[in-house]
């Protein structure tokens, strides 16, 4: 029998702190139980691309972020329900971020916690037992009676030494705890999972040729050391959501006076190696705001296809800067921007629109379109939630909008002489850096929006209504 939609089978993988082997743990199960011909439907807690990338992968459906920064929590259990109606998911398996209880505040706000609260959600952890056997059960304890409305459903023991080390460990855990042991995880000795700068490797590093082998044998390992159908049947017992109106509801098709327009405009959005940090929110926004969407690659050798506006999203420009100045497109971005098309920029689609990415005392031209230079950093320049004030008139946002977003960015604005005009005033967060006024971020030029801020469409509706109505405008 199917399960309504509103009691969906869940499970929140989490941990006691970062690199506590949720990521590992829930590719493991992704991919195991994919393999298994479950339809799993994978998320991912808070402003993460490239954890989502992998999870997509492992599942074999596009990764859902959920985030309370966004979104409120009626709002985020419809989106919930929404991505596993759309995915026909039978299993939702949602990786936390951090540590359970770590959040904004000391409160805990958007935190997994709050995540597995607001969604009914049984947690399973991954404990991280590297050299200790009975404090594991003090850790579970704490864990257990810190916030007792939070499901603990089963821990994995991770970073397991040997035998006699998890026979420890589980004697601890079943005499001093009722959370059950439904798996251990023995210490490998290396990382199965490529780093990088901002975590797991990008798939634009050539990664995707190795990622499906990588996963496969995270399954296999995964699916010989826990106990999978007692981490099904927590999944399933999770209990029934309340009823929420649907996801999109409010939201018309078509902008202005919701009748369909004769002209239907073309955005496009680059993804390749560079650009490839979406919410698929975001498209789908687009496409319910009445445009059509035509992928593009900055290293395609020919021709765009005429489109009404460009969309630049995020990604690792700045690691192959030395292509990207080749690319014969930035030319064009140049000029369709300063003949006046729309052209909204995050972060890596940013430091297209510079004079110049400099990395290892080395500049690399881009189109040129600010007067700024991007300088790749060794260690984070902005990192985190963003909360800021449109402080600037620009056809994108109304002057005295609060707008939420998040950044992450290793590179940081560098020009010379006054800097140039900024849209949003940071009351939290890095953006470009310190102006006369406070921190700052998003570039105003004609129709050209550019920041380091990344924001999520649904919770800031006139994003693609006026992105659209910009298209519209354009054609």
């Amino acid at each position: 029998m199917t399960r309504p939609e509103n009691s969906a089978a869940r499970l929140c993988v989490s941990a006691a702190s970062g690199g506590g082997g949720k990521t590992l743990l829930s590719l493991g199960l992704a991919r195991f139980l994919q393999r298994k011909g479950f339809a799993v439907k994978p998320f991912k807690k808070g402003p993460d691309y490239i954890d989502a990338a992998w999870l997509s992968l492992a599942a074999g459906k596009p990764a859902t972020n959920l985030d309370l920064w966004f979104l409120p929590q009626d709002r985020l259990r419809a989106l919930f329900t929404h991505a596993m109606r759309q995915a026909r998911g039978e299993i939702g398996l949602i990786e936390g971020n951090r540590g359970l209880f770590d959040g904004l505040d000391a409160t805990g706000s958007c935190s997994t916690a709050e995540l597995a609260r607001t969604l009914g959600c049984p947690v399973l952890i991954s404990l991280n037992c590297a050299k200790m056997t009975r404090t594991a059960a003090a850790l579970v304890k704490g864990i257990c009676n810190f916030e007792p409305d939070i499901a603990v459903c089963g821990l994995v023991l991770n970073q397991v030494g040997s035998p006699r080390h998890e026979t420890a460990l589980r004697r601890a855990l079943e005499a001093c705890t009722e959370v059950p042991v439904l798996g251990a995880l023995p210490r490998l000795a290396e990382n199965p999972l490529p780093e990088r700068h901002m975590g797991l490797a990008s798939f634009g590093e050539g990664l995707s040729e190795r990622a499906e082998g990588i996963l496969d044998d995270l399954a296999a390992f995964v699916g010989s050391h826990v106990d999978t159908d007692a981490v099904l049947a927590a999944a399933r017992a999770a209990p029934e959501l309340p009823e929420e109106k649907s996801f999109w509801d409010g939201d018309s098709p078509y902008p202005r006076d919701g009748t369909k327009k004769a002209a239907t405009p073309r955005i496009g959005y680059v993804q390749d190696a560079a650009l490839w940090f979406y919410y698929q929110e975001n498209l789908e926004s687009l496409t319910r705001a009445g445009a059509e969407l035509v992928r593009l690659s900055l290293f395609d050798s020919r021709p765009w296809p005429d489109v009404d506006g460009l969309y630049l999203g995020g990604g690792f420009p700045e690691d192959m800067a030395e292509q990207l100045s080749a690319s014969p497109h930035l030319e064009l971005l140049r000029n369709r921007a300063c003949a006046g098309m729309p052209v909204y920029a995050e972060c890596g689609g940013f430091m297209l629109l510079t004079q110049g990415i400099e990395r290892d005392d080395h500049v690399w031209e881009m189109s040129g379109l600010f007067p700024v230079r991007a300088r790749f950093c060794a260690k984070p320049q902005g990192l985190g939630y963003v909360r800021a004030k449109v402080a600037r008139e620009n056809p994108w946002f109304d002057i005295g909008l609060e707008l939420r977003g998040h950044e992450f960015h290793y590179s940081r604005c560098e020009w010379s002489g006054p800097p140039p005009p900024a849209a949003l005033r940071l009351e939290r967060g890095t953006g470009m850096g310190m102006f006369a006024d406070g921190a700052c971020d998003g570039f105003v030029f004609k129709n050209v929006f550019a920041a380091y801020t990344h924001i999520f469409a649904p919770s800031l509706p006139c994003w693609a209504r006026n992105f659209t109505r910009l298209a519209l405008d354009w054609r």
